[in-house]
């Protein structure tokens, strides 16, 4: 599964933070879609690695229902940093995509929490596959990473595809007013390692 391009990118965000990053595309995908990965500072024999999924309300839009955006930004510049890759993957509401997740919404707003307005739809509480970021990282010669997640399923998937986890990295915690009933859903239903108290 080759590379297909490689192109240099300087990237600036609204707080003034700039870097560069080499966009890396990809051929042969096990799921098809068009995953991207941000090749940011060195990476070492150990990088440091993201596995963001596309939330296009959180990133591009600035949604406070989500942390997304903030992760990203957070991200970039800890890689950077620190020499590694962010794989940004399009799996816009853990899998279930961009309409479906907004419908979730009109769940939540009536009482629901994020995973249980999944199942009212029909939907699982987690339809992401991680293969193809597997693959990615495989075709960029980095099978031993450091993650950077809250997330113990991103662990573990990797790691059933061949993907040595030797480190995990939390990120920050992003909470406001407006997601904090959807981090302790994602704490109390899938095991994510956020530390909400802290914040309180």
């Amino acid at each position: 599964m080759p590379v297909r391009t490689r192109v240099t990118v300087p990237l600036r965000y609204a707080d003034g933070y700039a870097t560069t990053a080499q966009m890396v595309t990809f051929d042969g995908l096990s799921d098809g879609k068009e995953h991207l990965a941000l090749a940011l500072g060195t990476p070492g024999e150990f990088p440091l690695v993201r596995l963001h999924s596309e939330c296009l309300t959180g990133e591009v839009f600035g949604s406070q229902r989500c942390d997304c955006g903030p992760q990203l930004r957070e991200s970039v510049e800890r890689i950077a940093e620190r020499g590694g890759y962010l794989l940004y993957l399009r799996q816009e509401g853990r899998g279930i995509g961009l309409y479906n997740k907004l419908d979730t919404y009109t769940l939540q707003d009536a009482g629901l929490d994020t995973y249980q307005a999944n199942r009212a739809l029909g939907h699982g509480d987690d339809q992401r596959d991680y293969a193809a970021a597997a693959q990615m990282l495989t075709a960029l010669g980095a099978t031993t990473v450091d993650l950077l997640t809250n997330n113990p399923d991103k662990v573990a998937q990797l790691r059933k595809n061949q993907i040595s986890v030797r480190e995990v990295v939390r990120t920050g915690v992003h909470a406001s007013p407006a997601n904090r009933r959807y981090l302790e859903a994602k704490v109390a239903h899938t095991g994510h390692t956020i530390a909400l108290d802290a914040v309180r």
